[in-house]
């Protein structure tokens, strides 16, 4: 069903130490909302809030000011650093009843704000999640390139269901945020968690931007543990694999234990090495490795039981 009244649509910004970009970025998307108002293409209400995470620098004295400066801001922050993923989910269910929609973005301007009306134009013909995706890497390194692939290929091989090349660029309806409400999860991967609910969904495609100032508040350390956040949060394959290692090693020691008869049996052999060492190195090695994982989802399930506040909300600017 298309959506042909003008909607109210607000745009989710989690911040962290974000006081080098916050100016540009704030004017940006003020900017952008005061012209598609002017267009007739959304409603005068419309907004951007911008969520501190907890920042250590400036960042909340810029938001504060901002909305005192400019119409369509707001600013909302948390009481503590809890991390993109909550300090996201914060803005996106704080404000799910304000709006019609809303659109997630990082503050940095690396996802190219432009495309936000190409986002509103397929919500306004009845698309519920609008996905924002990369068209290339052509610009990163050599090295993020090549992670980032490594990225995506584990999550298909772990059976996550995330859209590929996509960060969180996103529009959400209102039922979408409705239905993200109903998820209670301590161990938030929003890429795995939006296209888990379903409704109609589309693409947008768009080029990555160089971040306008600041630094990556995503290192390679902090990246591999999102991902493996992801994959122990989506998906029990990796205890499968464990199973799966498990039929290996009886296999590998049946053929160890035919080569240790048969070296036996020709002589040539140094007395214990094969029959104690090798085997208790390997197996050593491959029980750390499946303790390791079973120990990471028993963990998830230590924090998803007690049931804790992803977040606490101190202030609210307007």
């Amino acid at each position: 069903m298309e959506n042909h009244h003008k909607p109210i649509i607000g745009v989710v910004s989690p911040c962290y130490n974000e006081e080098l970009v916050l100016p540009e970025t704030s004017v940006q998307l003020n900017t952008i909302i005061a012209d598609l108002v002017a267009r007739n293409i959304i409603s005068e209400k419309s907004f951007a809030v911008f969520v501190d995470d907890g920042s250590k620098d400036k960042t909340w004295n810029i938001i504060e000011e901002k909305a005192s400066q400019l119409t369509h801001i707001k600013g909302l922050k948390l009481a503590g650093n809890v991390g993109h993923q909550k300090a996201l989910l914060a803005g996106l269910l704080t404000f799910k009843d304000e709006a019609d929609a809303l659109i997630s973005i990082d503050a940095d301007l690396q996802d190219d704000v432009r495309v936000i009306e190409e986002m509103i134009v397929k919500y306004k013909s009845g698309i519920d999640v609008v996905y924002g995706v990369r068209k290339e890497r052509a610009t990163d390194t050599f090295f993020k390139r090549n992670t980032a692939l490594l990225f995506y290929n584990l999550m298909k091989k772990m059976k996550v269901n995330i859209i590929h090349n996509h960060a969180d660029y996103r529009l959400c309806s209102n039922r979408v945020l409705n239905a993200l409400a109903e998820f209670g999860e301590v161990n938030l991967f929003l890429r795995g968690i939006i296209p888990t609910i379903g409704f109609s969904k589309e693409v947008v495609y768009y080029d990555r931007l160089e971040r306008f100032a600041g630094e990556s508040k995503y290192p390679f350390r902090k990246m591999a543990a999102f991902a493996w956040n992801g994959v122990t949060s989506f998906s029990n394959y990796p205890l499968k694999l464990v199973t799966i290692i498990g039929f290996v090693i009886f296999f590998f020691c049946l053929a160890m234990t035919g080569y240790a008869l048969f070296a036996l049996y020709t002589g040539n052999v140094v007395p214990g090495w094969l029959s104690t060492v090798l085997p208790m190195y390997f197996l050593g090695g491959v029980q750390l490795f499946c303790f390791g994982i079973l120990g990471e989802y028993i963990g998830k399930i230590y924090s998803e039981v007690k049931q804790r506040p992803r977040y606490f909300i101190d202030k609210r600017v307007e």
